[in-house]
């Protein structure tokens, strides 16, 4: 093999290993007494090209049904079973050769969820919780088997004691003794932080704060701005989860990826839940999944890996509680389908663009009716709060002069709106800002347009971005031209 040659493959390896995209999953529950049996539901989960599953328990009819599919599977332990599995190590190991030493690697566990949602639990076991984790991850290290399959528990959203503004997310005090040492465990192996959303619920606590649009990832004018950090929230799903993020933030356990393992819509309800319906269920996870797919990240983390259940399935007639309980399904027991949902993002549907305000060939510029106090209340935000770099508009520096508040105001509202996606919302500014299709750069003054970039150089721009994006640190480059050398000369 030619030393050019060797460099070659080890790149294309380099980027194979480093490129790693969000992925859509479902939830299979099984509450109920006319759903179809395992082998079943295996294939119509087939044939829908899923490829990854959750379950909230280990039947051994379920695990033998996804033996030799490929469909990766997370795996559960009830709430119920974590007395007996924190008191003693033997019965985790017991557990470990019995429910997955027979089934692995023919069925793909790749996750465990010990207990689920336990500070919802009307019995508080969430002292239980790290203990239990720690003795099966210990049975699981005893087969060889702790780097493949990773522990964690899921949660509620209700862990969080604030969670509006995003910014302001923080972990519930009353729960501390517990989130401390699961977050430890958490880091030390690895695992993510894994979370229940729905802002269907959201929506429908509080209908009056909370638009159905927002919620349904429909909003193009009604998003929320975070006062504290300037980013822009054009629907709930994303605020929740940047609200997790900031909890773990504030509690220095910033490292830990946030996996969402539940989240959808119900397809009917009482009357009283008027917006338990199909089209509503259809729109939401349609949105959901090429939010997800697209690796769009939230305002806090762009492009940063999102991994999503949708619940679920199947409605499942016996759980209890309101109708919405029930109808949760992408299908029915008798598996056809409550409405058409393609999994694989790919296909066109009811996503809206956020960006309608704006886009190529618009600009974000002081309003000449705004009044100086307002202008320089919203400059002073946006060099702040608005996270904007303002440099360029310092003494000496490109787009100082002339050196008037409208001009300062005008370079700096661009900047926030080009940055937030040049949304309408984005160029408000307590109604001191206006978009304009005419480029406002000037002599060395060049204004980013969509993109980030300066008008005049915004194809260029856009290239170098791509290679960056892409392309490994300087490091590792040539870390792996010394790799491909050396085996060059072995040659």
């Amino acid at each position: 093999m030619g030393f050019v040659s060797a460099i070659s493959l080890l790149v294309l390896a380099f980027f194979a290993e480093s490129s790693v995209a969000s992925i859509i999953g479902i939830c299979y529950g099984r509450n109920g007494d006319d759903l179809p049996t395992p082998d079943k539901a295996v294939q119509l989960i087939q044939g829908h090209s899923i490829k990854y599953v959750r379950i909230y328990d280990s039947n051994i009819q379920v695990l033998k049904a996804f033996a030799n599919t490929g469909i990766e599977l997370m795996i559960g332990i009830p709430n119920a079973d974590l007395l007996a599995f924190s008191q003693y190590q033997s019965n985790a190991d017991t557990w470990v050769k019995n429910n997955i030493l027979p089934y692995y690697p023919s069925t793909k566990i790749t996750y465990i969820t010990v207990g689920a949602e336990v500070t919802e639990s009307p019995v508080n076991v969430s002292s239980l919780v790290v203990p239990a984790m720690t003795n099966v991850h210990n049975a699981l290290r005893k087969a060889g088997l702790n780097k493949r399959i990773k522990i964690s528990t899921t949660h509620s959203l209700g862990v969080l004691s604030r969670s509006f503004p995003p910014s302001a997310g923080a972990f519930d005090p009353k729960f501390a003794s517990f989130i401390k040492p699961l977050l430890e465990f958490l880091v030390e192996n690895q695992s993510p932080f894994m979370v229940d959303l729905y802002p269907y619920y959201a929506y429908k606590d509080s209908p009056t704060n909370v638009t159905l649009d927002y919620a349904l990832f429909n909003s193009t004018s009604s998003a929320v701005i975070d006062q504290n950090t300037g980013l822009i929230y054009t629907n709930m799903f994303d605020a929740q989860i940047d609200a997790l993020y900031f909890a773990l933030t504030a509690v220095n356990f910033n490292t830990i990826r946030v996996m969402v393992t539940e989240s959808g819509w119900p397809n009917k309800g009482s009357s009283k839940e008027t917006a338990a319906t199909p089209d509503n269920a259809q729109t939401y996870n349609t949105n959901l999944i090429r939010h997800v797919i697209n690796d769009t990240g939230t305002p806090l983390k762009p492009g940063e890996e999102i991994d999503v259940y949708i619940f679920s399935l199947f409605n499942e007639n016996r759980k209890p509680g309101l109708d919405s309980e029930r109808n949760w399904g992408v299908f029915y027991p008798g598996q056809t389908s409550v409405y058409n949902l393609d999994f694989s993002g790919r296909e066109g549907g009811l996503v809206v663009n956020v960006s309608a305000g704006g886009g190529n060939g618009s600009w974000c510029i002081a309003s000449p009716n705004a009044s100086e106090r307002d202008l320089k209340n919203a400059l002073d935000w946006a060099c702040g709060s608005g996270n904007v770099d303002c440099s360029a508009i310092q003494p000496s520096q490109a787009c100082f002069q002339p050196d008037t508040l409208a001009s300062h105001a005008s370079y700096a509202f661009n900047s926030y709106y080009q940055q937030n996606g040049a949304s309408t919302i984005a160029c408000d500014f307590g109604g001191t800002g206006m978009i304009t299709t005419k480029n406002p750069s000037y002599d060395n003054c060049l204004y980013q347009s969509t993109g980030g970039y300066p008008a005049s150089n915004s194809t260029a721009a856009t290239q170098s971005s791509s290679a960056i994006s892409y392309a490994p640190t300087p490091f590792g480059i040539w870390a792996l031209i010394l790799v491909c050398f050396h085996i060059f000369n072995m040659g």
